[in-house]
């Protein structure tokens, strides 16, 4: 087993930030009583203490804050994270390091990278007891990964490009987003390598009920007007918002938040949509088994659910957390009938399609 110091040291290579313990804590409910419930619920034991890994594909604000408050809930403990917004290429590291784990923890990207994981015998199972309270939809029956957030697919545009090039109409429909007007105009998350790039193409294939070849006939198409495949969603997002480009198929609740800061950005939610359930899961050969499983317990309490619906804007898959102010929610929105179990089986084969049918 490689020694704590090489694997610190390895961790600083890779550029891991590591995030000391800290009094000042998050903005996040009372240390008390996220204490009070994780003990509750989770274990009737000492609380476990050390140091866990954490590969995230969540965002920079979100990975600081709920690092923060998980560490005033277990207090003793230390994090190293190596946050990357791109779960295919979190997914692709830890198939990497399958013969020397670095990872405890894998948090973040939506269920098709987290499952694929699993069935490679690469995550650990472990069903916490906090999941009981969530759907089934939300969580693998065989224990692997946990769905503790949702996130609705959407649109962002910059207003004044939108008005000034493209009529000033967001699309209400995907296949609007067809229309010459747009052509050299759209980016998209490269669907290799982000979750909301697979997703994307997986709604098109349902909302064609698995015609894969209308699908591809629109992912085609729509080719044509799309200027760049962009390596994270977020990075999409902010070229935008800074209006080097119109508009990009996006994650709804992130578009939420950047225009939070930009008023110059418009949301939209196209008819027929597709939604994420973000996952959170255990690295198989986790060097510290008792504090990952802690970590995931501690995820699924409503204290941590409220804080990631504050910090990031995304749906909590427990009931009794009330979503974001002005966030489209599951209930709200059109969607596709989104078979996640076919969209994660078949991933590799509709990736390749694509890259043939698009020529890259």
């Amino acid at each position: 087993m490689t020694s704590l110091l090489d694997r610190r040291t390895f961790l600083k290579g890779l550029g891991v930030v590591t995030v000391a313990a800290a009094c000042g804590g998050a903005p996040a409910a009372a240390p008390s009583a996220t204490a009070t419930t994780t003990a509750a619920t989770a274990t009737a034991s000492p609380k476990p203490t050390g140091n866990i890994v954490v590969y995230s594909a969540l965002n920079e604000t979100t990975n600081n804050a709920f690092t923060d408050a998980f560490k005033t809930a277990y207090p003793g403990t230390t994090v190293d994270l190596l946050p990357l917004a791109a779960a295919g290429d979190l997914q692709t590291r830890i198939t990497a390091e399958k013969a020397s784990p670095n990872a405890d923890i894998f948090i973040g990207g939506p269920s098709e990278f987290h499952d694929p994981l699993g069935k490679a015998g690469l995550l650990e199972m472990y069903v916490s007891p906090n999941a009981a309270q969530l759907k089934p939809e939300f969580k693998d029956a065989a224990g692997f990964w946990t769905g503790w957030y949702t996130g609705i697919f959407g649109f962002i545009a910059n207003t004044d490009r939108l008005t000034k090039e493209v009529g000033g109409k967001a699309p209400a429909t995907w296949d609007d987003l067809l229309d010459p007007a747009w052509k050299g105009k759209l980016v998209l998350p490269d669907p290799v390598k982000t979750g909301g790039g697979y997703i994307f193409i997986a709604t098109q294939i349902f909302r064609f009920n698995k015609d894969e070849a209308r699908a591809m006939a629109y992912m085609k198409a729509l080719h044509a007007n799309i200027a760049q495949y962009i390596g994270t969603s977020p990075q999409a997002i902010a070229l935008v918002s800074q209006g080097q480009f119109v508009g990009a198929p996006n994650w709804s609740h992130d578009i939420l938040t950047e225009k939070g800061k930009n008023p110059g950005v418009t949301l939209a939610v196209p008819a027929n949509t597709g939604f994420e359930v973000g996952g959170v899961s255990i690295v198989k050969g986790a060097h510290n088994l008792p504090l990952a499983k802690a970590f995931v317990d501690w995820v699924l309490t409503p204290e941590a659910g409220a804080l990631n619906v504050k910090l990031s804007n995304r749906g909590s898959t427990i009931a009794t957390v009330a979503p974001a102010a002005g966030a489209p929610t599951l209930a709200s929105v059109s969607l596709v009938n989104y078979d996640r179990q076919w969209a994660t089986d078949n991933k590799t084969r509709i990736l390749q399609l694509w890259q043939t049918t698009v020529g890259l």
